[in-house]
């Protein structure tokens, strides 16, 4: 069986650096130590009452987004066996709630799975961004929180760039590149666990025969367990599966995603060439696909270039008013029967 590439570690990594070097390159890399001076890892390497005693210092008491499951399930949030639904449970919970869950259960050889996830600081746990700072990202990007016991995340991307950092426990994340996706068996785009489409290859249990290309993303994966305090950086729409190694888990990621959002969701626009290309006849989607590899990828460089400026209309660079007025005269087509 094939063992997957050891994700890249990078030392003092700069915020200079990071935006000129890191992100530009678009390749994980591994930051040991990067967060290990933050007071909640100096709390989760203490024990796993006193970092959910810290986390409780902040605890608003709203309800947030849990995802649990029993025991049978071994901590794999997934879909049920013929795809029609889920293996888990979503419900409503404090912080506070999910601490005590995780504490009660702490002793138990097969506990029931629990996670709470994406809890953004600023909403739900206010003053934790301020005493735990991330100097490689803007102080606008609000931090989230992911806590639960030993659970697994399905390989799946994220349409942003991302800085995971563990702040408690240990997390082994398994990467695969954007290019790998016709190898990963990606399961229904309408119905997910938690928003993103996932691959439906367990990495524990892998068939040959039902999954055979997956032979392929397994070769270009890249591997990595991370300790308190560590960070990793995850590329925009790089596939990732992520397992929690411990009974108490805590990882806080940041998401961003330049440009400005007034440019739309690239999603949407794979959702529509979907309906208005897919269907088309195989020489039809050959000749969009030229199209599509000349104006929107750019495969052979500018394809305004050779145009005056004031020529190059949506060829040239684009401006928020100019965006919004393309935004407008899509919404109007789509809009037609």
């Amino acid at each position: 069986m094939t063992i997957p590439t050891q994700i890249p570690e990078l030392d003092n990594v700069t915020p200079e650096r990071f935006r000129d070097e890191v992100v530009p390159a678009a390749r994980p890399v591994i930051m040991r130590g990067l967060v290990g001076d933050w007071p909640v890892v100096a709390a989760g390497r203490t024990s796993p009452a006193a970092i959910c005693d810290y986390l409780r210092r902040f605890d608003q008491g709203q309800q947030i987004k849990t995802v649990s499951g029993p025991p049978r399930i071994n901590g794999r949030f997934f879909y049920n066996d013929d795809l029609s639904g889920f293996n888990f449970q979503q419900q409503p919970a404090r912080v506070s709630t999910v601490l005590d869950f995780l504490l009660d259960h702490l002793g138990d050889e097969r506990p029931p799975a629990l996670a709470a996830q994406s809890i953004t600081s600023r909403d739900n746990l206010p003053g934790f961004s301020a005493e735990n700072r991330l100097g490689l990202v803007a102080d606008t990007v609000d931090p989230r929180l992911w806590i639960g016991n030993a659970v697994t995340v399905a390989t799946h991307y994220d349409p942003a760039e991302n800085i995971a950092c563990v702040a408690a426990g240990r997390r082994e994340f398994t990467l695969f590149p954007p290019d790998q996706i016709s190898n990963l068996y990606v399961g229904p785009m309408e119905m997910t666990p938690a928003g993103a489409t996932i691959s439906l290859v367990a990495l524990d249990e892998t068939d040959p025969e039902l999954h055979p290309r997956f032979a392929a993303a397994r070769a270009a994966s890249m591997t990595a367990e991370l300790e308190p305090g560590d960070a990793i950086y995850i590329p925009y729409l790089w596939w990732h599966h992520v397992r929690s190694l411990e009974p108490i888990n805590v990882l806080v990621n940041y998401w961003w995603t330049p440009p400005s959002a007034v440019y739309g969701a690239p999603r949407d626009a794979m959702m529509h060439a979907i309906l208005a290309i897919k269907a088309l006849p195989p020489a039809h989607r050959q000749a969009w696909q030229a199209v599509f590899s000349h104006y929107v990828f750019q495969a052979q460089g500018d394809p305004g270039e050779h145009l005056p400026p004031k020529s190059r209309g949506v060829l040239g660079p684009i401006g928020p008013e100019q965006a919004r007025s393309l935004r407008t005269s899509l919404a109007r087509a789509l809009s037609r029967p």
